[in-house]
């Protein structure tokens, strides 16, 4: 048994201070209480060009080491030279963030290094990986199944699948959405906006995003408002063309935001926010928007349904798209109410709660009380069809 707060290891995200991405976000969020609760944290990071390699942040230790920049082998690259760290500089548990680092769970596991893997959302079906790539992390949800002393999961949908698949246990933990509601209008003029007078979308340019339907529903709509949307992608330049070829003048291309204060600003003052994320579980982006207490439109998968219930509303083309957003505008009183019900659903998602759980498995897998995944990591057959006759009979 452990006498202390166990000391963790965040490793597999591009690290703090988070700039980029859910999986950095929720390393900050979570590991800055950490900290606050007693556990010692190190984070691995990679280093950003032009920026100081910090050693310190929000008391958590940071340990930069390179990745080969290619999307197939960075996040592995990156993963593989922290595990080896990590065999030098030991952790009492390890939170290893996205399956498609599974490949290294055992070599943690040789090193006797308790590890929890948070396994993110359905990867392969994103439809930048081709039939190789989505092979390989359908392997890799498998490795997790089977190396991993816990899974983590931050969406229903996501624990559902692994208990479908291969009858795994999760641990379901969401992310936090921050309280964005007295945020001042002040920064929009730098950009000639005004606070409800812009539809929003934030998301990485990726098919499963869906910003290309967004795009192309505002400018088939009758809207008068302009449509904001921040973004980008290192490896999408084909998609990005394809999004930039959709809009018209009335749409506002921004790129990636970096500068959190006007991002967060954009979320406050939103007349509607759309969200396209169909893949990845629960999203921060969402999250980030509810906790703004703007109304938002999003695609309509069970991961969002499960965050906005039926305070929110849903797309899947184009055409939803253009209806919804020229109701929003002929209703903003509405759009108001909606937002306000969003925030306080808001409140279900707190990051001490979320951070309080992750001390708390952080314990048990220190002191080795998890259950640990069932099985070999197999996945479950697929039912066998019913012959028509049986399946008549079984429905009269």
């Amino acid at each position: 048994m452990t006498s202390h707060r166990p000391h963790v290891a965040l490793v597999g995200t591009r690290g703090v201070p988070a700039r980029y991405g859910g999986f950095e976000t929720a390393a900050e969020e979570i590991g800055r209480r950490l900290v606050a609760a007693g556990h010692p944290v190190t984070v691995y990071c990679r280093p950003v060009a032009g920026e100081p390699r910090l050693t310190e942040h929000l008391g958590m230790r940071l340990v930069h080491l390179p990745a080969l920049r290619h999307r197939a082998l960075e996040t592995l690259s990156h993963t593989g030279l922290s595990v080896g760290h990590l065999l030098g500089h030991r952790a009492d548990a390890v939170i290893l963030f996205n399956a498609a680092n599974a490949p290294w769970l055992p070599v943690l596991r040789a090193a006797r290094m308790p590890v929890a893997t948070h396994v993110d959302g359905l990867e392969w079906k994103r439809s930048k990986w081709s039939g190789t790539g989505r092979r390989y992390y359908r392997n890799a949800e498998a490795l997790a199944v089977r190396w991993s002393d816990a899974l983590i999961a931050d969406a229903q949908g996501i624990a559902d699948y692994y208990q479908r698949e291969f009858a795994a246990p999760t641990e379901i933990i969401a992310y936090g959405a921050p309280r964005l509601g007295d945020v001042p209008a002040d920064r929009l003029t730098e950009l000639g906006l005004t606070s409800g007078g812009y539809h929003l979308v934030v998301a990485r340019f990726e098919p499963e995003n869906h910003v290309d339907v967004a795009v192309e529903g505002y400018v088939a709509s009758g809207c008068r408002e302009p449509l904001v949307v921040v973004g980008s992608a290192p490896y999408a330049a084909e998609y990005t063309r394809r999004v930039e070829s959709l809009a018209d003048d009335r749409v506002r291309l921004l790129g990636g935001v970096w500068d959190q204060e006007l991002l967060d600003t954009l979320y406050a003052h939103a007349l509607t926010y759309v969200h396209g994320h169909s893949v990845g579980g629960t999203n921060p982006s969402l999250l980030r928007a509810i906790g703004a207490g703007t109304a938002t439109l999003a695609f309509d998968v069970s991961f969002n349904r499960e965050v906005l219930g039926d305070a929110g509303r849903y797309f899947t083309t184009p055409a939803d798209v253009a209806r919804e957003l020229t109701a929003a505008e002929r209703d903003p009183d509405g759009c108001r109410d909606r937002g306000r019900d969003l925030a306080r659903r808001a409140l279900d998602y707190d990051w001490d709660d979320v951070a309080a759980r992750y001390s708390d498995l952080a314990v048990r897998l220190a002191e080795r009380r998890v259950r640990r995944p069932r099985g070999l990591g197999r996945r479950r057959p697929a039912p066998e069809p019913q012959p028509l006759a049986a399946a008549a009979v079984e429905a009269s």
